[in-house]
């Protein structure tokens, strides 16, 4: 009896192997055969992992050399034009990372998670052809170990809905042609053995769906259910609950629905027509997106409540989404504290949790170890209860008795001030903050934290960098000037080393976008700031320029959306803590003489719930933290934030409600689009839209950079904007942003002398 279901697994290696050979390759150190080598090495291991753990449905096809979206429009067919004379990982890599005759093509967040999928382009035009030899050779590879996998797809209708439309055609034109190709190449699959479960992801239900799009679902599964009767498909949805389209979904010829149970609780609604259709219910409890230890009573409760609608041999036991989105394992974490290790569990670690969830539920007997294993689970979780370094009494006082919730002055009268106090007119230049990370920055980090070097040693290095990064400023004529952050190794993970409530790991790497890892902080307890986190470095800036100095942070919410967040407190209370540790940093930073504040909010959008009933409250709670951490400020201390990776129409009237004094944005791929927004609902405040793309080496020309900011110009009053690149420079080399940020200059030079 088949009873626990792994939605999807992480690929990028328990050691980062794909991303280092990934790597190598792309820098010609290697040839594409050691990436294959590598590759089928790690969906060996993956694959045998999961069998260690008594998983019974196992995945093939979620392994991936950079996205699964991308390797499906390889699968469809769809290639862009430009890219149509390249072949095999040629073409591959080249429509991931661009190359030299080949602009890359567009990378977006996959929903509300902070993994990136590469948007297929889809015209009129586009035409589609099967290529399946990636997903019948891995499932064959899989079965030559004695592993019957289901194979992994992007659902037809999720693929298109998360395309881009290179001409304004309608994609859905396209849905027949597609589901044509999926009908192909189900009948190969059909040919791989006596039964194959197919698993179709299709996360776009989980979304408000216009009645076109839902109107989709049941011819297309009515025909791809149809093609081979020794195939059984699932269609699985996660990150929210999906109760139109399994509406739908049980009126069609499909096995099994895979449904999120952890982040979509409103699928509760929907087990009366499952349980009336007869169909398999794949029930998602196992969090697939955060990393805390299962609570096993919890979870069979929660399955005991599903199993009084939905018949209990018609269910199997699941995670809530692929286990992508989670570190791999914590057996390389030797330095974490044994109390916070004893409440986590990673990809691994979750496998077996979701074995014995699965046994306990259907009353299999168990064995003493995993006795031993569910004794231990009850006392971690209850220890975690009341862990004295969870509970910060002073700041929850601190947080009851709050009187200020946000500035005293209005924007209009505070930028009077401001504009008098820096003595600035029109068209200011400045940068984002971070100046390149260099090899020799990143040295003197890691020795230092490795204790091989004195902290004046590791001082010494980063006044030099501070020194130069200031200079190269001041010489090329920079109006507002940062000190380049090369004390920060990360955004989000230099404040919360100097935090309470924050814990970091040795190799918790999560996948971004292709080798692309990051390492998220764990919030565990409550969050306290006793000291300053930046005062010092940015006074020794201040003291080497005469020139404005603005101090940089990184906002609450961009904090807490980049962090794998404790899930005992509700994530507004967690943000409310970090505002008030970030208040207290801003109100010193002021003290101290640093009147220019940037407070970046570069993931305030990526937290916005995928459902429109859910988005009011978030966008409350949101603008609030941000409100409340800039709430000390005088009249004369001026409040950058910065926002990236968004598309602004849908919550222009929530960044007017943050009441920031200048907001820069990226908007150097999407030309005045953006700024239009900004005009129509006659935003007050100022603005630097990123005049240059920083995720690209290419340094544009003087010329290039007048016409730029003349556009902007035709949009908004030259009197509003501010000049800048359209993000931190931390990824770039030295001799392009040198170049890039003094062709700026020149540029804003020029523009000024055309009498505007």
């Amino acid at each position: 009896m088949q009873k626990n279901y792994v939605i999807g697994f992480p690929r990028i290696g328990e050691k980062r192997e794909l991303k280092k050979v990934l790597e190598k390759y792309w820098s010609k150190q290697t040839d594409f055969n050691e990436v294959k080598f590598v590759a089928e090495s790690l969906r060996k291991r993956h694959w045998n992992y999961q069998k260690e753990a008594k998983i019974d449905f196992i995945s093939s096809n979620d392994f991936s050399y950079y996205d699964n979206m991308l390797d499906t429009s390889i699968l469809l067919g769809a290639i862009p034009k430009r890219f149509e004379n390249l072949k095999d990982e040629e073409l591959y890599f080249a429509m991931a990372r661009g190359n030299d005759s080949c602009v890359a093509m567009e990378m977006t967040k996959w929903f509300n998670t902070n993994y990136h999928y590469i948007v297929p382009e889809i015209s009129k035009d586009t035409k589609f052809k099967l290529n399946s030899k990636k997903v019948i050779e891995e499932y064959q590879e899989a079965l030559e170990l004695g592993i019957n996998t289901k194979i992994n797809l992007i659902g037809a209708i999720t693929y298109l809905g998360l395309s881009k439309s290179v001409d304004n055609s309608d994609i859905f034109l396209h849905i027949n042609n597609v589901v044509e190709i999926y009908k192909e190449l189900l009948l190969e699959i059909s040919k791989l053995n006596d039964e194959v479960i197919v698993q179709f992801d299709e996360p776009l239900f989980v979304k408000d769906l216009d009645s076109k799009v839902l109107s989709l679902i049941k011819p297309v599964y009515d025909a791809l259910a149809n093609v081979a009767p020794n195939i059984k498909i699932v269609v699985t949805t996660y990150f929210e609950h999906s109760n139109e389209a399994t509406k739908i979904l049980v009126n069609t010829p499909i096995w099994a629905l895979g449904l999120d149970f952890i982040h979509g609780s409103k699928n509760f609604e929907t087990l009366e027509v499952i349980k009336n259709s007869n169909k398999v219910l794949i029930a998602g409890v196992i969090d697939g997106r955060n990393i805390w230890k299962s609570n096993f009573q919890d979870k069979v409760e929660l399955l005991e409540k599903i199993s009084k609608v939905v018949n209990k041999e018609n269910i199997i036991v699941g995670t809530s989404c692929s286990l992508l989105h989670v570190p791999f394992t914590l057996n390389y974490e030797e330095k974490l504290d044994k109390e916070i290790k004893s409440w986590l569990a990673f990809a691994n670690e979750k496998l077996k949790e979701l074995s014995l969830v699965s046994k306990q539920f259907f009353d299999f007997k168990l064995n003493l170890e995993e006795l031993s294993t569910i004794k231990r689970n009850i006392e971690d979780n209850s220890q975690r209860k009341i862990s004295s370094k969870i509970h910060n009494i002073k700041i929850q006082d601190e947080l009851k008795n709050l009187k200020i919730f946000e500035r005293v002055d209005k924007f209009q009268d505070r930028i009077k001030v401001q504009r008098e106090f820096f003595n600035y007119d029109f068209l200011t230049t400045t940068t984002i903050g971070s100046f390149p990370q260099t090899p020799e920055i990143r040295e003197n980090r890691k020795q230092y934290k490795a204790n091989a070097i004195s902290k004046e040693q590791y001082e010494a290095e980063i006044k030099k960098y501070i020194d130069d990064c200031v200079a190269f400023q001041d010489e090329i004529g920079l109006d507002v000037i940062v000190h380049g952050e090369p004390e920060r190794n990360d955004m989000v993970e230099y404040f919360g080393e100097l935090m309470d409530g924050f814990a970091f790991t040795q190799n918790a790497w999560v996948q971004s976008y292709g080798s692309r890892c990051v390492k998220p902080p764990l919030i565990y307890g409550d969050v306290n700031r006793e000291n300053p986190m930046t005062v010092e470095w940015i006074k020794y800036a201040q003291s080497k320029t005469k020139k404005v100095m603005k101090g940089m942070l990184t906002g609450p919410v961009t904090i807490l959306n980049w962090s794998f967040v404790r899930d005992d407190l509700p994530r507004s209370e967690v943000a409310r803590q970090i505002a008030l540790a970030i208040n207290k940093e801003v109100d010193d930073l002021q003290n101290a003489g640093i009147k220019m504040i940037q407070v970046d909010e570069a993931a305030f959008k990526e937290g916005y719930p995928l459902r429109i009933e859910n988005i009011k409250a978030y966008e409350n709670w949101a603008v609030d933290n941000f409100k409340l951490s800039v709430s000390s400020v005088k009249a004369n201390t001026q409040i950058h934030t910065h926002m990236c990776y968004s598309e602004f129409n849908d919550i222009i009237k929530t960044i007017e409600a943050m009441d920031a004094d200048v907001i820069s944005i990226e908007t150097a791929r999407s030309g005045n689009r953006l700024l239009k927004i900004f005009k129509e609902v006659a935003y007050k405040q100022e603005i630097g839209p990123g005049i240059y793309d920083i995720h690209s080496p290419r340094i544009p020309s003087v010329q290039e950079m007048v016409n730029q900011i003349e556009a902007l110009i035709e949009v908004l009053p030259k009197e509003q904007l501010w000049i800048n690149p359209d993000c931190g420079l931390k990824t770039r080399k030295w001799p392009e942003v040198k170049q890039s940020l003094k062709n700026m200059v020149e540029a804003v030079k020029i523009v000024k002398e055309k009498n505007y």
